[in-house]
């Protein structure tokens, strides 16, 4: 959710945040009680802290979710697969991370993804998707990858 407000310009509402992210309005109202007592979320702007946020993800996330991995499924890429680090690394010939996705069009190894709807929310935003996909390549890749995603958010999230 704070990624989506990271991305997102102008107001939001519960229920469009609940709408964009396939979630109920109930967990955003959570999520965002949630992401203002921990310093994640302005409580006065309604906006992401940015810096707290980014620290969270560089070295909070992937032990709060960690990366779980499943056997081979269709789906949509993920991490170092897709957008916007899959140009900048070499394929090694090992299979994709992805989001089980029945839309999904690649075959790779299952990443589960941070939650069950954001395959969905990544398909209606690209700059979403962008940001979920760095995340993910903090959460399961490798130090060069990790490096590269963390390069990345910080110029994203500045």
């Amino acid at each position: 959710m704070l990624l989506k407000l990271a991305v997102s310009r102008g107001e939001w509402s519960y229920s469009s945040l609940a709408y964009a992210l396939g979630m109920s309005a109930s967990e955003i109202h959570a999520a965002l009680i949630r992401a203002t007592e921990s310093g994640l979320l302005n409580g006065t702007t309604k906006r992401p802290n940015r810096q707290a946020l980014l620290e969270f993800l560089v070295h909070g996330l992937r032990y709060v979710f960690p990366a779980q991995k499943g056997g081979v499924t269709r789906g949509l890429p993920t991490a170092h697969a897709a957008p916007p680090l899959r140009d900048r690394l070499a394929g090694g010939g090992e299979m994709a991370p992805v989001w089980p996705d029945p839309e999904g069009e690649v075959r790779g190894e299952e990443l589960r993804p941070l939650y069950r709807s954001a395959p969905g929310a990544a398909r209606k935003d690209p700059a979403l998707y962008e940001l979920l996909a760095l995340v993910d390549a903090i959460r399961c890749g490798r130090a060069r990858e990790r490096n590269l995603a963390v390069e990345e958010l910080k110029g994203r999230l500045a």
